[in-house]
């Protein structure tokens, strides 16, 4: 962070013409450049001189002792820092919204891992409200309601005794202020369809789901309303670097909200936000969703390489060269290019790819082994949404002209096009060509 530089006035051994639309004049301020190179004498003078060092007094302070100067450091970190303090301080009163407190009811589609984590985490956010769940294990309903354990999912996690689970959609979606769907994307459309009767036209959908429809291509911020056959449903994207079993040991993380309508986006914030969970606001859903989408087949990738055994440096060049792939798509389509480059983007895609808690690098890591895709599917008890997104690549590749080699070879491997031995002959032996 850089704050505004000191005033140094025209006679400073600093000062020329030629840089001097460097230098910003804020009498008072303290100097703490971006950048310092201990070896660069200015770099260090800016760096260590407070506001009370007149310009004529430069050289003296230059030759100030080195402890002088540690400790003159340490003061103007100290102030940066409780400015940055009482900045947050200031902004967190103004941010202050009732949304917590209009919100008595929650419905949350779907028990899986993150649908289960996100709901402990909504119930514990305030103990009068109401969380239901909706689902369709019978067992596990009786496990939530009599134990407040997830038995498939969580069977060490105790839930919120605000968290109600059911099987019947009316009663868990009646009154309800906000409803989150957590059901994978492939099975969303039907599942939203069955239900469509009992949905409020005007209650905001959050999307914890991560993919794309495979035949239609379709994200979520498009499933969810055309099964409701609602085109104005409110709709928001969740997505960020975030484990379910993380957030449910609440464990510190930042993630984004993303709506074209601010102040859907800014209640969904309101509501989330947390001491260990950060929300950032968006408007771009589709940057949002796409990277949540194929990182999980760059995620396969990743696990393919640590499969292979092929080394820190071949799985640091896939990732980087999947993470431009994603940006060259996500920017055709019309994302923000900050958005791949943020929270949801880069974020989630260093996680996705390199923690073993991830299914879909799992997915890869076993593929890379030399085990058969059906016999890896057959054993996991979630799904890996990696996997079917992978086939829906080729045909956004083509849709958007833009080469996708990394993404494009995973969709291969899974269609058994080609051995994950073969697919890195092949990517070696791709063209050198100029980085973009």
């Amino acid at each position: 962070m850089e704050t505004p530089l000191m005033d140094l006035s025209s006679h400073s051994p600093f000062f020329t013409p030629k840089n001097h639309s460097l230098y910003h004049f804020y009498p008072s301020k303290i100097t703490i450049p971006t950048l310092c190179c201990p070896n660069n004498p200015t770099t260090s003078l800016r760096r260590f001189c407070a506001d009370t060092t007149p310009p004529e007094d430069i050289h003296a302070a230059a030759s100030d002792s080195a402890p002088e100067r540690t400790q003159n450091r340490r003061r103007i970190v100290r102030l940066a820092w409780e400015k940055l303090v009482r900045w947050s301080r200031s902004w967190r009163f103004k941010a202050r919204t009732d949304v917590l407190e209009r919100t008595n009811k929650v419905a949350v589609l779907g028990g899986g891992s993150f649908g289960t984590a996100m709901a402990a985490h909504i119930a514990g956010r305030k103990p009068q409200l109401e969380v239901n769940m909706l689902l369709r294990d019978p067992q596990v309903c009786q496990s939530i309601n009599d134990t407040h354990y997830n038995c498939k999912y969580f069977p060490t996690h105790k839930l919120p005794v605000n968290v109600i689970a059911t099987t019947d959609a009316k009663a868990a979606l009646l009154g309800a202020d906000f409803c989150f769907h957590a059901v994978p994307v492939q099975f969303s459309s039907s599942f939203l369809e069955s239900i469509a009767d009992h949905v409020d036209p005007h209650v905001p959908f959050i999307s914890l789901s991560k993919g794309l429809e495979l035949n239609t291509l379709r994200m979520m911020s498009q499933i969810i309303p055309q099964a409701l056959s609602n085109p104005r449903q409110p709709f928001i994207a969740l997505s960020g670097p975030s484990f379910a079993s993380e957030i449910m040991n609440k464990l510190p993380t930042a993630m984004v909200v993303a709506s074209k309508d601010k102040k859907l986006a800014n209640a969904a914030q309101q509501l989330l936000a947390s001491s260990y969970l950060r929300i950032s606001t968006s408007s771009d859903v589709t940057g949002v969703e796409i990277a949540g989408a194929l990182k999980n087949v760059l995620a396969i990738a990743a696990g393919i390489v640590e499969g292979m055994n092929l080394g820190n440096n071949s799985m640091a060049a896939l990732v980087a060269q999947g993470c431009s792939e994603i940006r060259w798509l996500a920017t055709k389509m019309g994302a923000k290019p900050t958005t791949i480059t943020g929270l949801s983007g880069t974020g989630d895609i260093m996680l996705t790819c390199f923690v073993n808690l991830s299914r879909n690098r799992t997915v890869g890591v076993r593929l890379g082994s030399g085990e058969n895709l059906d016999d890896i599917l057959s054993s996991m008890n979630q799904v890996a949404e990696g996997v079917s997104t992978a086939g829906a690549v080729i045909a956004l590749a083509q849709k958007y002209n833009v080469k996708m080699p990394v993404l494009t070879a995973v969709a291969r491997i899974i269609d058994n096009e080609l051995t994950p031995q073969k697919a890195v002959l092949e990517l070696m032996g791709l063209p050198q060509v100029e980085e973009v």
